[in-house]
């Protein structure tokens, strides 16, 4: 019997290095930021390879210069993402950046725009169409602007998009499902991309105090992920429930045969 409890405690041990693995982001107490946490971005949201914009080029005084440069047509153009389903977008080309940060635009040509803002971006671009066209005046919208939810459940992430520049975490959190039942509301990360690198946020919405960060303004590509509880008996258990059935069964085995020597 002691050699018994001996093999289950070394079982134990070796199934707990399998404990809790669907945890993710484990971070030390210096790698998380808690007490400046910016409600509005602090930076502005930046091209990347791999995003969607759509972009209109007009005069100074609103007149558009040509309707056919910036994929207007009347039911969707051969080529661009248009479609005639009544979406807001759906008579605008959707252009895109590729992995080398180019981009290519009627005239211009292949145009490099990762990590441009949006800003930098209608400048750079009104810039180049300048050598075509007197004072154009460019508009640009990312279309698909999107954040990365984890809610604390194992299996129930979401890619969520944003329909505008001014969703907040609540509604993203709203969106996703809200926070699922292993989450913790008192640990929520929020790993954003800044000219740094990844920064860690983490929040408390689980009293009052933390009301003022459901209204934080979330940018696109943010991770947001809110931790799950550890279940450390339960999934021991899970672990080594297997591995106990087979000794119990063996045990019954071994005593039978004794008993008849």
């Amino acid at each position: 019997m002691r050699l018994l409890l001996i093999v289950i405690g070394a079982l134990s041990v070796l199934s707990s290095c399998g404990i809790n693995n669907s945890l993710m982001f484990r971070t030390k107490d210096a790698e998380v930021i808690t007490d400046t946490v910016p409600i509005a971005p602090t930076e502005a949201y930046r091209l990347a390879p791999d995003d969607k914009f759509i972009f209109t080029i007009s005069t100074n005084d609103g007149k558009r210069i040509i309707d056919g440069l910036t994929g207007i047509s009347e039911g969707g153009l051969a080529g661009g993402t248009g479609n005639s389903n009544g979406d807001a977008n759906s008579r605008f080309i959707n252009y895109w950046i590729k992995p080398t940060g180019l981009v290519e635009l009627p005239l211009l040509g292949e145009v490099f725009l990762a990590g441009k803002s949006v800003k930098e971006a209608q400048d750079y671009i009104g810039e180049m169409y300048a050598e075509f066209y007197t004072d154009p005046f460019v508009q640009l919208e990312v279309t698909n602007q999107r954040v990365i939810v984890f809610p604390g459940g194992v299996g129930s992430a979401k890619v969520v998009d944003l329909a505008n520049n001014n969703t907040t975490l609540m509604e993203v959190l709203a969106l996703a499902g809200g926070i699922s039942e292993r989450g913790q509301s008192k640990k929520i990360k929020i790993m954003r991309r800044t000219s740094e690198g990844r920064k860690v946020y983490q929040v408390d919405l689980s009293t009052m105090a933390g009301l003022k960060y459901a209204d934080m303004i979330v940018q696109s590509n943010d991770y947001i992920y809110v931790e799950p509880t550890r279940q450390i008996s339960r999934e021991i258990l899970q672990e080594i429930g297997p591995i106990l059935s087979i000794i119990s069964s063996s045990i019954v085995v071994i005593s039978i045969i004794n008993a008849f020597n």
